[in-house]
């Protein structure tokens, strides 16, 4: 029972991974956009801490997840 409750968390724990892979996307094209408008940086900034946010939130939703199989189920 134990090693399918670690398989569990750590699945869960995977969507990390695509937040970060979306953020670090994210910030490459944000950085294009400043080099290529300099004068729009302020608002390009404003959307990608938003666009950040957002996917680092659904990272922290899936660390939860994990603690919650790893606490309730064990």
């Amino acid at each position: 029972m134990g090693t399918i409750i670690a398989i569990g968390a750590g699945l869960a724990v995977l969507a990390g991974a695509g937040a970060g892979i979306g953020i670090g996307i994210a910030t490459s094209k944000a950085t294009e956009a400043v080099a290529r408008q300099p004068e729009a940086e302020g608002k390009i900034t404003k959307i990608l801490l938003l666009g950040a946010a957002l996917a680092e939130a659904t990272a922290i939703y899936g660390f939860v997840i994990a603690l919650l199989i790893i606490i309730l189920l064990s």
